[in-house]
């Protein structure tokens, strides 16, 4: 009875959080428009909102990483195939059918002939309160989708190479991931995926944002709509791996023999963490489509792959929050805290040495060697972030400020 009092009270507590997290984003994206004259990067379009849409998208992706490469013991290496499912998933199904004909030039038209945007449009209507709604389904619909092709792909090739260990699965994941990338642009699929070419025209992250009559934003909420379906999609991996599955994961990677002992169907488990890792890179994937506001395979490369594997490496394998802290971190570093290092400096006459296009890299190379270097296992390690910890922290922060004592037991 006491655990179950407990358990509500985290999920209470973890739902008013995430709540207040979404208010706080919202509250900011609009500063501007209730503060006139704040700062250039308190602004709706500066680098900042940027970094908060791109680290969303990113969160989810390295967290359903780690859900099998860190919880699980799976090394796997396919996470941009999925990503690149979702995103043409989503893309294909959402393309207004007004818009298809001009994206699928070349090919003379889309042989997916209907949208989920018309679809829900159909049942709404397209004004006032209506086209909102029709909105919010079609898009939501759309990320299912792409969640659901993707855990489907998983799960085909899922019979053969899980059956494979360590590196041998990390090399047939990542041949999977190369072979989809290939298809998806090749010409004979282009009705469908427009082969080469980009898919664009459907709705993205600034559709969200209310407008007036005229045409004016009143109300901006592109930065909290993928806040809101990363946050939900986290915490459900949150509540899995809290669960009965997730002690199997952990057991799976702990010890395959020992867990098979106990009773653990290893195929089973694999099967069903490679499945809903996947079903959330194929969410994240769709999501990163309305970031770019674009669908093309060639962006979905192994380089990403890699990127996601060393955010989830620089988090802490093994830890949700490390993953999500670490994602914000890169993502700034790499998009936005160092861009100054790609600029030529002068001070007078004088060149700043080193300081042109590219060096950026070189020393956001040399930060990642430092970060791993003095936190082998991550910023968080296998830990994870929790009130107690804060308050912790910010009392080392206070100057003579002294732990108190433990109470000494009596005899």
């Amino acid at each position: 009875m006491l655990q179950q009092k407990t358990n509500r009270k985290g999920a209470a507590g973890a739902v008013l959080g995430i709540l207040a997290l979404l208010l706080g984003v919202v509250l900011l994206e609009n500063l501007s428009a209730l503060i006139p004259g704040l700062p250039g990067v308190l602004q709706p379009t500066s680098q900042l909102f940027t970094v908060l849409k791109k680290g969303a998208v990113y969160a989810l992706v390295v967290v359903s990483m780690n859900l099998l490469n860190g919880f699980t013991g799976l090394f796997s290496l396919g996470q941009a195939g999925f990503m690149l499912l979702g995103a043409y998933t989503y893309a294909i199904f959402t393309v207004p059918m007004d818009a298809k004909d001009q994206v699928y030039y070349l090919y003379g038209g889309s042989a997916v002939k209907f949208s989920l945007v018309d679809l829900f449009e159909g049942i709404f209507g397209t004004s006032g309160a209506g086209g909102g709604i029709a909105l919010i389904f079609a898009v939501l619909t759309g990320l299912v989708l792409a969640g659901l092709v993707a855990a489907l792909f998983a799960a085909l090739i899922g019979l053969p190479v899980l059956r494979l260990k360590s590196d041998y699965l990390a090399i047939a994941t990542l041949g999977f991931a190369e072979i989809i990338r290939a298809i998806f642009q090749w010409q004979t699929l282009g009705p469908i995926t427009n082969g080469a070419n980009m898919i664009k025209g459907f709705p993205t992250f600034a559709d969200f944002n209310i407008k007036n009559s005229s045409g004016q934003v009143v109300l901006r909420l592109s930065t909290m709509v993928p806040f809101l379906v990363a946050a939900v999609c986290i915490a459900l991996v949150v509540l899995l791996i809290r669960s009965s599955y997730g002690r199997a994961f952990k057991a799976i990677r702990d010890d395959e023999v020992a867990a098979e002992a106990m009773g653990i169907s290893l195929f089973k488990h694999k099967m069903l963490s490679f499945v809903i890792s996947s079903f959330f890179a194929g969410v994240g994937g769709g999501l990163f489509a309305m970031y770019v506001a674009n669908a093309q395979a060639m962006v979905f490369t192994s380089t990403m792959t890699y990127e996601i594997m060393l955010i989830m490496v620089i988090g802490g394998i093994g830890s949700i929050s490390g993953s999500v802290i670490g994602t914000f971190l890169y993502v700034a570093c790499s998009e936005w805290w160092l861009r100054f290092l790609d600029a030529e400096t002068y001070i007078g006459s004088f060149k700043v040495p080193l300081l042109r296009s590219g060096f950026r890299m070189v020393v956001f190379s040399v930060v990642i060697m430092i970060v791993v270097l003095f936190f082998s296992k991550g910023i968080m390690g296998e830990k994870e972030l929790s009130w107690a910890m804060v308050r912790g922290f910010f009392q080392k922060l206070r100057p003579g400020k002294k732990a108190a004592p433990a109470e000494k037991k009596e005899d």
